[in-house]
């Protein structure tokens, strides 16, 4: 299969580029692309071999000493054309920000599987790459149903929305794995894991003071300095619960965040006789992502293996939202509509940046929040489209860049 990787230089991006790389017999690169790591993309150039680069910067990418044979991108559009060439199969989205959900919109469009971790294209964009992973889908089972006619095949019943839009976070890779083979109809409420961050147990009082260092001080896993600080407050499991409703078609209602300290347990699903199905593992992203690159088949990962009995015990508890406001900000939000959410997302970017850089307080992160999508959340009647909701964005984070 024939990869483009959007956000190569991140944490998800270099994983992803790892687990392309154990996997040489099915997977060939063939585009890169990032913001600004000139040195970092030269180097994966050499190792893949990719038949085009792309950076943000025009002067930057033309700067790039690059093997022979790889062409250069940049520019508006530019990753728009790379995810709709005759030559990609899958797109591997490990981008943050709104700017993603043009890339993700132009792939689906061209008939390309998507392998996500951007938020945003959930968050914002839900109700606009939904209906899109849906169509390949219901595409796919009816040429599958006609063609297979005279054979007298079945239908695969594997054949959905999440073989075209493919979650990485581990959360919705765990729900994922649980609901293959399972009936939608059979679903009584899914349960999102969190670990609880680093002041899970800490005095409340004490949150007022926390620093930057403090927050990003994860217990359980090793992430990039934004979705620690979002694991810290529960904001992200907040962002989960909406792109759970898209992903997976069920009401605010059925979804519910678990505090599981250990990690281990990366999230489950409870089904109308009572039974839980969960999937555990290690906490190791390069398992969420190689599902996503090989789904429906597994193979051999170089994360450890989970050992339940290294792990020990295994705990759960409610969250509690007194303690972490962002998580019920996020829920109301997310059933207020997309553009709450998305003026949720937006906000959630500059605050986290205000807090790393010292022009925010921890708490300040949820008030936040809370006014912009206090301001933001209305607007005009029906759903957002694309334009609407990156004009959106930018008025969201002037907004953000000075709230208090």
């Amino acid at each position: 299969m024939r990869v483009a990787l959007l956000g190569s230089g991140g944490s998800i991006g270099r994983q992803a580029a790892e687990v392309l790389g154990d996997m040489p017999d099915a997977f060939t690169i063939v585009a890169l692309a990032t913001g600004s790591q000139a040195a970092l993309i030269e180097e994966q150039a050499r190792r893949f071999l990719p038949r085009v680069v792309a950076l943000a910067d025009e002067g930057a990418v033309a700067r790039l000493d690059l093997p022979r044979g790889v062409a250069r991108a940049a520019g508006d559009g530019a990753l728009e054309e790379i995810v709709a060439r005759e030559d990609v199969d899958l797109v591997l989205v490990a981008t943050g920000g709104l700017v993603a959900l043009r890339s993700v919109i132009a792939a689906l469009r061209a008939g390309k599987i998507v392998a996500t971790a951007n938020k945003e294209t959930l968050v914002a964009g839900g109700h606009l790459v939904m209906p899109l992973a849906r169509g390949l889908a219901d595409a796919r089972i009816a040429h599958r149903a006609t063609g297979s006619a005279a054979e007298g095949a079945t239908v695969d019943p594997l054949a959905s929305a999440l073989g075209w839009l493919r979650p990485i976070d581990s959360e919705h890779s765990a729900i994922w794995q649980c609901l293959v083979g399972e009936e939608h109809r059979s679903i009584a409420r899914l349960l999102l894991t969190a670990s609880g961050g680093p002041f899970l147990d800490a005095p409340v009082a004490d949150l007022a003071t926390v620093t930057p260092e403090r927050a990003l001080q994860h217990p359980t896993w090793r992430m990039g300095a934004k979705i620690t600080i979002d694991s810290a407050t529960l904001a992200n499991k907040g962002l989960e619960i909406i792109e759970a409703r898209w992903l997976y078609d069920v009401p605010f209602s059925a979804i519910s965040v678990v505090i599981h300290p250990q990690s281990v347990v990366h999230s489950a699903v409870q089904f109308v006789d009572g039974s839980i199905k969960a999937q555990l593992g290690t906490p190791d992203m390069r398992l969420p992502i190689q599902y996503a690159l090989t789904y429906p088949a597994r193979r051999p990962s170089p994360a450890a293996a989970a050992d339940l009995i290294a792990a020990g015990r295994l705990d759960f508890r409610a969250p509690d939202e007194k303690r972490f406001p962002a998580l019920r900000i996020a829920r109301e939000a997310g059933m207020a509509g997309p553009r709450a959410s998305a003026a949720l997302i937006s906000a959630d970017e500059v605050a986290v940046a205000r807090f790393l850089g010292g022009t925010l307080d921890f708490g300040g992160i949820p008030r936040v929040l809370g006014a912009a999508v206090e301001k933001f959340g209305a607007g005009e009647p029906g759903e957002p489209g694309l334009e609407e909701l990156i004009e959106l964005d930018a008025r969201v984070r002037a907004f953000a860049e000075i709230a208090q």
